[in-house]
């Protein structure tokens, strides 16, 4: 049952185009993702679905809403890419200030647990470091037990451990029954977060698919690194029917290619006796998906 729905969402702002003709659905309870490169109109389409900018035209539903009604504010929690509070405000006051706005709260001592921030407590805004500052910003989207939120480059600014542990708290809200809309341009965090993600681009939705429907579309492609016990010619590698492309890193090759490649790129090595160290097989992922996707559309 869908709980968000976009359908030809089209604004701009005077003479450039942010969002050309935008549509997809979210289902309740799943974490839906939006992916696209910067300037790709991201950020307009989620801030049209939390009602803070109006579209040219195109129509919008938000829990069978339009998103600025009022009802919505108790309803949908929203983490922006850019946010601000008074910086003399203190986190403890933050959380305190904005559990009182909703009738049913979640544990604001909890969610500062969660995200680490219960130490930081008596802690200025101003003297909060960037990522401080985005997990009390998730915190304050988190705070009022939303049925949907909408998270704008959600772990921007946190190092790997804090970004993976915000991926738990992610899933256990999910599995609390909120669906989630996540903007991201971090590849692994899509492809380990989300059920469905969308690939906007110029303004448009150039795929929409699971991420491992997304790497299916793109063609199958391995790579090959190793480095080779003496140097050898990238011809000879080229000649394989399986290789598509050879690359150097430094001292490693990078051979890519189809079909039964390493089959072919062993046997070529051990019959010219060379050694391949440090070998390492890559299957494509949804970073080369979203890059084949991505240039695809600059190029037509």
């Amino acid at each position: 049952m869908a709980v968000i729905e976009v359908q030809n969402l089209q604004k701009r702002y005077g003479d450039t185009v942010a969002v050309r003709d935008v549509s997809f659905t979210v289902d309740r309870g799943e974490i839906f993702g939006i992916l696209g490169p910067n300037g790709a109109g991201k950020t307009t389409t989620v801030e049209c679905i939390a009602g803070l900018r109006i579209p040219e035209s195109g129509t919008i539903t938000v829990l069978d809403r339009p998103p600025r009604d009022p009802e919505l504010r108790k309803l949908v929690g929203v983490q922006l890419q850019e946010s601000q509070l008074q910086e003399k405000l203190t986190v403890r006051e933050a959380l305190e200030l904005y559990s009182s706005f909703y009738p049913e709260p979640a544990d604001w001592q909890a969610l500062a647990r969660e995200l680490g921030l219960i130490e930081k407590l008596g802690t200025r805004y101003a003297k909060l470091s960037g990522g401080q500052k985005q997990r009390l910003s998730i915190a304050l989207a988190l705070i009022g037990n939303p049925r949907i939120a909408i998270l704008d480059e959600l772990t921007t600014g946190l190092d790997p451990q804090a970004r993976r542990d915000t991926w738990d708290l992610i899933e256990s809200i999910r599995d609390r029954g909120v669906t989630i809309l996540l903007v991201t341009h971090f590849m692994e965090e899509a492809e380990s977060l989300c059920d469905r993600v969308a690939v906007i681009d110029h303004g448009e939705v150039v795929a929409l698919d699971t991420p491992a429907g997304l790497v299916a579309r793109i063609a199958v492609e391995q790579r090959i690194r190793f480095r080779p016990s003496r140097p050898i010619d990238d011809e000879q590698f080229l000649a394989l029917p399986q290789v598509t492309q050879v690359r150097h890193h430094g001292g490693q090759l990078e051979i890519a290619g189809t079909g039964e490649l390493l089959s072919a790129v062993t046997s070529l090595l051990a019959a010219q006796q060379i050694t391949a160290a440090d070998l390492r097989i890559e299957q494509a992922n949804l970073d080369d998906a979203f890059v084949q996707l991505t240039s695809r559309t600059g190029k037509e």
